[in-house]
């Protein structure tokens, strides 16, 4: 699933290319992703034009000029593309296409159908059902290591769990917190509840280190992940631990190769000796 750093690149590349123009015309092409489109989807946002785009956690937030507001999920496979050369998109995947006025298409593909477009009213985005439960953004200004450490207070999750939690900080995903635990040098399976202080502190910078390098390598093109412009993401080439059971851990000299476990399901990788 893209997580924060991907999500964040395709929010850069839409806003670079649509904002200030008007939708001609748009074609939904199903009824439904992960749930159904809105009714009248394409008649509501013709002629409509792009006022600014923002990102909450792993949302894309497009405002429009009439005072509505596209929300986008890229679920596990979501992508947008966009393209100059007047060719209408015909694969199989591509759901929603937006026919831009300038000879501009950007075009929604979804293999799985995991992801999600829906409309809402400015004034709603605030108390919306898939918004207002969310922590706070791990690059914002609200996110420092006192922060974390009361929203982990009295929680007995493993610290890889919590901070998958969307309610305790927004966007993170598998990957990047099986980083930002290896740069912290927190076991993964250390209990939240014990994640104060010092190792607070730790954990935020790491998380935000990693984020930042992510981010400037434009993602991790894991399976179906490309950048709003058809690139690849790079940051998979910078990975310390995800991905690489039985390497050397690489930045200590520990003599532990890198253990994979699994948690909730989901692949975990780190450093026994070093992640404490």
């Amino acid at each position: 699933m893209p997580e924060l750093p991907e999500v964040e690149t395709i929010r850069r590349g839409l806003e670079a290319r649509l904002l200030g123009q008007r939708v001609a015309r748009a074609e939904a092409r199903r009824a439904n992703l992960r749930i159904a489109l809105p009714d009248r989807f394409a008649e509501r946002l013709q002629g409509r034009r792009f006022e600014r785009f923002e990102r909450r956690g792993k949302y894309i937030l497009a405002y429009l000029d009439d005072g509505a507001v596209l929300i986008i999920h890229l679920g596990m496979s979501g992508r947008f593309t966009l393209d100059d050369s007047g060719r209408t998109p015909d694969g199989p995947h591509d759901h929603v296409v937006f026919f831009m006025a300038n000879g501009t298409i950007a075009t929604y593909t979804d293999p799985r159908r995991f992801g999600l477009i829906t409309l809402c009213s400015e004034t709603e985005v605030e108390t919306h059902r898939l918004l207002a439960n969310m922590g706070p953004d791990p690059l914002g200004n609200a996110f420092n290591g006192p922060f974390l450490a009361a929203r982990l207070a009295g929680k007995r999750s493993p610290i890889k769990a919590a901070l998958l939690d969307q309610k305790i900080v927004a966007g993170l995903g598998n990957i990047y917190v099986c980083e930002a635990l290896y740069h912290a040098r927190i076991s993964p399976k250390r209990s939240a509840h014990t994640v104060q202080g010092g190792r607070a502190e730790r954990l935020t910078a790491a998380i935000r280190e990693v984020l930042d390098k992510a981010l400037r390598a434009g993602g991790s093109s894991l399976r179906d992940y490309v950048q709003a412009s058809g690139e690849m993401g790079y940051f998979q080439h910078q990975f310390t631990v995800y991905g690489r059971e039985g390497e050397a851990c690489p930045e200590c000299d520990c003599g532990k190769s890198i253990i994979r476990i699994t948690q909730s399901g989901r692949s975990t990788f780190y450093c026994a000796r070093r992640q404490r």
